[in-house]
């Protein structure tokens, strides 16, 4: 079969709305869709052709894409009237909530950038990345307004908007006024190569870096998902396994779970931007529930269930989940952490009418690298797929020298989807790309069918339930105690998140600390997913290397989680 992928692959390629071409972008000549439109402006123009079918589904709230672009057109007026344009920023810091996509299509249509805010950072986070975005507007809900508000004095000034709010806010403008100003969307002429745009990542330093996604690479990352889904189709067509059609027959409508953080690129680029160009139908949870998961495919005729691992091995274990009717789910699977191998196959039996998906990407590439899904997953269930064709792959060694084919090394992509770089971090940006070339941080090595297999991270972080928690951020919070000696950070194996956060802890001498003193001393400076579960409090200094570097590695193996406080 992978015979058959290549010559579909290339073929696809070569000519029609997949053809590959080369531009040149911040000199470097990049691989790209011929037939990519230029921006994010022309993907939502062309979504108004669904007409009156269901776009964003909260509770009992629903809206047309008719009324949706409506009330898009009236949020661009709006913020066109409170001076944005482009090149400016609009920050976003709410839930899942139907007004985050509307603002964030409001805003990339004029080409204004979007800051995705990390809707669980607390003070210090908030105010180190809004000074570091510095938006003319913020758009929040009322949990995120609070919080920052409590920090008014400490951030730079902006316009801000109330969503969903329970009382009024003095010099906070309602909801009510974005949606009430009405007109068409405003005329823009939007550079591909302008940010789209802003998602902070974790950085290994302590700070999040906000990481610049343009047009062209957002535009790229929604063709890549195309180009596979059209691998698969006609594959399957030319195998005589396609579903038999008559004149009269459509397929399902995609109805779509929006089940992570749209603040993140899987939900927002890798999920909403596709559907909205297809006329699907974004389904909202106000939080992850696998049983209320359940009850909203039976009753939504959910198609497609995009998350982290641990929610689809939630959702198949879920002790109602036979009571449900699961039959409209036709794709099962996600990003943001690799599924492990058993839950492949876990997938693919407890779901009939579903093959297991996954793609392997970063904040810093708009995306996906890589996809995988139906007969390939099951066949190489430990790969995440080959990469897509506006990638170059490699996999290199320590000086940057490519290795031989089926060698480990660290991967490194090319393309249109990767990043600009990182807001006013021209230093971190030259670190991490070099002529073009993202260093992904990831340890991998790629098999004589071009499939990437990733082994191994660079980056010293913990892969919790998808969210990417950097341990150095963690130990610069826990360094912030006095009666902190030594400590070094690092993941725990767990059954759920695939990785918890582990911490082994020495104190100053006559300065004992509790675990509860550390974990209410953490909780003041970092989200509640980046507090250490388990900590040991150790009697001697940390191990160290003959550099003075600590064995994290030794530490952790050496360190029973029983023994964990």
């Amino acid at each position: 079969m992978y015979e058959q992928l290549r010559e579909v692959w290339d073929e696809l390629i070569s000519d029609g709305p997949f053809a590959i071409t080369e531009v040149e972008v911040r000199g470097n000549m990049i691989k790209t869709y011929a037939a990519a439109p230029p921006s994010l402006r022309e993907v939502w123009l062309a979504s108004a052709a669904h007409g009156d079918k269901d776009y964003l589904v909260y509770h009992d709230e629903r809206l047309t894409y008719t009324e949706t672009h409506a009330r898009v057109a009236s949020i661009a007026n709006w913020l066109v009237a409170q001076g944005v344009g482009s090149g400016d920023r609009v920050a976003i810091a709410m839930r899942n909530y139907p007004e985050w996509l509307q603002c964030y299509w409001a805003t990339v249509s004029i080409g204004a950038a979007v800051v995705g805010v990390n809707a669980w950072w607390v003070g210090p986070e908030l105010v180190y990345g809004l000074n570091d975005s510095k938006p003319k507007v913020m758009i929040c809900d009322q949990e995120r307004l609070e919080r920052t508000l409590e920090h008014k004095s400490e951030i730079p000034p902006m316009v801000m908007v109330g969503v969903r709010l329970t009382r009024d806010m003095p010099d906070v403008v309602p909801w009510a006024d974005l949606i009430s100003t009405g007109g068409g969307l405003p005329a823009a002429t939007v550079d591909p190569d302008s940010d789209a745009c802003i998602f902070y990542t974790s950085g290994t330093t302590g700070n999040p870096k906000g990481a610049q996604l343009t047009h062209r690479g957002c535009v790229n990352n929604i063709m890549n998902l195309a180009f596979w889904g059209t691998c698969l189709a006609t594959l399957a067509e030319r195998a005589g396994s396609a579903p038999a059609t008559t004149g009269e027959d459509e397929a399902p409508a995609m109805s779509a779970l929006v089940t992570t953080p749209l603040f993140h690129v899987t939900a927002n680029n890798c999920l909403s931007h596709g559907a909205t160009l297809n006329g699907g139908k974004l389904v909202h949870m106000y939080k992850w529930d696998a049983g209320e998961a359940l009850k909203l495919i039976e009753t939504e005729k959910v198609t497609n269930l995009t998350g982290v691992p641990v929610m689809s091995r939630e959702l198949i274990s879920h002790p109602d989940y036979n009571k449900y009717d699961t039959s409209s789910l036709v794709s099962v699977g996600g990003g943001g952490a690799q599924l492990q191998p058993d839950l492949v196959n876990k997938i693919d039996e407890a779901v009939a009418t579903a093959r297991p998906n996954t793609g392997y990407g970063m904040t810093e590439t708009c995306g996906i690298i890589t996809s995988i899904s139906a007969d390939f997953f099951i066949d190489k269930p430990d790969s995440c797929g080959p990469a897509m064709p506006n990638f170059d792959a490699k996999c290199v060694d320590a000086n940057g020298n490519e290795v031989a084919q089926g060698q480990v090394g660290e991967l490194w992509v090319k393309g249109a989807p990767v990043i600009k770089g990182y807001l006013n971090r021209e230093e971190a940006t030259a670190e991490s790309i070099t002529d073009g070339w993202l260093h992904t941080g990831d340890v991998a090595r790629i098999d004589e069918h071009g499939f990437i297999f990733i082994v191994d991270r660079v980056k010293d972080m913990v892969l919790r339930g998808g969210e990417n928690v950097y341990c150095a951020e963690v130990e610069s919070a826990i360094y912030e105690h006095p009666a902190i000696a030594e400590c070094t950070v690092f993941g725990v194996p767990d059954t759920r998140l695939g990785e918890e956060v582990g911490v082994a802890i020495f104190c100053k001498e006559g300065t004992p600390v509790s675990a509860e003193t550390i974990r209410n001393h953490c909780h003041e400076r970092i989200s509640s997913h980046k507090v250490p579960r388990y900590i040991w409090f150790l009697n001697e200094a940390l191990p160290r290397n003959a550099s003075g570097k600590f064995l994290k590695r030794e530490l952790r193996d050496s360190l029973d989680v029983e023994d964990a406080n």
